[in-house]
């Protein structure tokens, strides 16, 4: 997963951050709400890149060309990295990877079967907007988050290059097509609506992390905040629209 452009800013609070935010993960988890909301969240994450990596690999069947193939196949290895980090980290604490990842298979699930691609441009459309705005709901959690547990999220989120091959390769198409423009900005549209509606479920399922979002575990996380925090992804959204020379 992975915030090609960054286009989300990092909550106003976070620099001045105190609290669970400045301690490490063995001081944080003493506290067994936000080990619980951390285990969710490294869960949700980890199970994401496993679907985004499936995904991925899927997609690339649909690809007009041997080096656009290959260039998902390179996207789809880096999910997997990052799979495969998230794992190592939820073994690392003592929690069994599989059964922190079960609670979110289904509405991670759900979200890829009803907005599976009908054909590249889509797939890329989809790769390059759907997983952004997912990660930067994630990022907007980072930030309070133990110091730790941060940095792993931030790396996985880290930005592996691949954005600028979808936003040159879907620019092209519109150019050289631009009545693809109209099909390709309700595509995502679509995308941003789906996606918002399942982090919203998901977290709304899980007593840790809607904890974590409203306060509660997390320090100056109040429901004022959350709102600023979807308004900022919203317009994160935007901007990467026009960066595919989409209408939002």
């Amino acid at each position: 997963m992975e915030t090609p452009d960054h286009a989300t800013d990092t909550p106003a609070d976070s620099s001045g951050a105190t609290g669970i935010a400045t301690q490490d993960w063995a001081t944080a988890a003493a506290d067994p709400q936000y080990r619980a909301a951390v285990v969710d969240l490294l869960g949700a994450l980890a199970y994401g890149e496993l679907a985004a990596f499936e995904r991925l690999a899927e997609d690339a069947k649909l690809a007009p060309t041997l080096g656009d193939k290959a260039e998902l196949a390179k996207m789809a290895a880096a999910e997997f990295h990052h799979f495969e980090q998230l794992t190592e980290r939820l073994t690392a604490v003592d929690e069994e990877p599989t059964a922190a990842m079960e609670p979110f298979a289904k509405a991670l699930d759900d979200f890829h079967r009803q907005t599976a691609p009908s054909d590249w441009l889509e797939g890329l459309v989809k790769a390059y907007v759907g997983d952004s705005i997912a990660s930067d709901f994630y990022r907007e959690v980072a930030a309070r988050l133990d110091t730790d547990t941060r940095s792993l999220v931030l790396s996985v989120l880290d930005d592996t290059g691949h954005g600028n091959f979808a936003v040159e390769k879907v620019r092209a198409a519109i150019e050289a097509d631009p009545r693809l423009g109209g099909r390709l900005a309700l595509w995502a549209r679509r995308l941003m609506g789906e996606a918002l509606s399942q982090a919203q479920r998901v977290v709304a399922d899980r007593d840790a992390l809607s904890t974590m979002l409203v306060g509660g575990v997390a320090d100056g996380f109040d429901l004022a905040e959350v709102g600023r925090m979807f308004s900022r992804i919203t317009e994160a959204h935007t901007k990467r629209m026009a960066a595919l020379g989409l209408a939002a």
